[in-house]
């Protein structure tokens, strides 16, 4: 007889959206859920002279790219460069973009801005791939998550690679800091692993087992959730988790010591490290940080 729980209570300990994709991100107390994410994560994106997606896997430098939501506007700041202010309504001519294997619509965001990522990546850059533009994702575009991964279930995303929500816990980064400790490396942070929602309340990975999480507004009864997130796909790692986000330069301290432990058979051997998620319900909802919910597990 089994006589486990079938669900593990949950508070979130963290929130994160990353404007730019593959720039830093910004930690936020509360934010909107849209059916596409988090309100404003990865909503820009820059791209080479061909309208493809560059990221840190190229130019490890976009992690010093520091951005900040403020007074109706998107901010961005970088080493020795003067800040970049774009209003968050703004949007220049349309183009075409590419991302991973989608071809979307999307908005330039003019020359002052692309000759600024121009500026500070141009150093960076390999042959062909300049110069820069910055683009911001087309609302009216549908891009779809992996119907496969989500069981048939359309579910929007904007510029992320696959899904609107990465979720990890906070005992998974501790766990990975307790080994790094033992071979004598210093701890890294969440930023790393770039997270949108990081969990407390549970053992290391178990974001891994869970199906769906029920997060519950304050006063609103148990059996009565107002968003509910489904964990569809473990989250394949490439090398962006050796980038410090401090110095902009790969260290290559994650990718060997996380080949040892987080071969996912799910995945057929990659490593993985933390769940992909969609929404199922909230849209419209705010997410706060120290909010309760109810992890279920799943079948994984």
């Amino acid at each position: 007889m089994n006589d486990a729980p079938d669900t593990l209570p949950l508070t979130l300990d963290q929130l994160w959206i990353y404007p730019v994709k593959s720039c830093a991100g910004i930690r936020l107390r509360s934010v909107e859920l849209l059916e596409t994410g988090l309100e404003w994560d990865r909503t820009w994106m820059v791209v080479d002279a061909d309208g493809e997606f560059v990221s840190q896997r190229e130019l490890p430098r976009m992690a010093l790219i520091q951005p900040r939501l403020r007074m109706g506007r998107l901010e961005l700041r970088a080493p020795g460069m003067l800040s970049l202010h774009l209003a968050l309504d703004a949007a220049e001519s349309p183009r075409r973009v590419r991302i991973w294997d989608d071809a979307v619509d999307a908005y330039d965001m003019g020359d002052v801005a692309a000759q600024w990522f121009t500026d500070f990546l141009g150093a960076d850059l390999p042959p062909g791939l300049g110069p820069l533009r910055l683009v911001r994702f087309d609302p009216q575009e549908r891009r779809l998550s992996s119907l496969r991964w989500t069981g048939g279930v359309e579910a929007p995303n904007t510029f992320g690679d696959g899904f609107p929500l990465l979720v990890v816990s906070s005992a998974s980064l501790d766990d990975l800091n307790e080994r790094l400790a033992a071979q004598g490396y210093p701890p890294v942070g969440i930023e790393r692993l770039r997270a949108n929602l990081v969990l407390g309340g549970t053992y290391p990975h178990d974001e891994d087992r869970i199906d769906r999480i029920d997060w519950h507004a304050e006063g609103a009864p148990a059996d009565a959730p107002a968003i509910t997130l489904q964990l569809v796909k473990p989250c394949a790692r490439c090398t962006i988790p050796d980038v410090d986000p401090a110095t902009g330069v790969p260290d290559g301290r994650l990718s060997p010591l996380l080949h040892t432990y987080r071969q996912d058979k799910r995945l057929m051997g990659a490593v993985t490290f933390g769940m992909n998620a969609i929404v199922r319900r909230g849209d419209g909802h705010m997410l706060h940080e120290g909010m309760r919910g109810t992890g279920h597990w799943g079948a994984w």
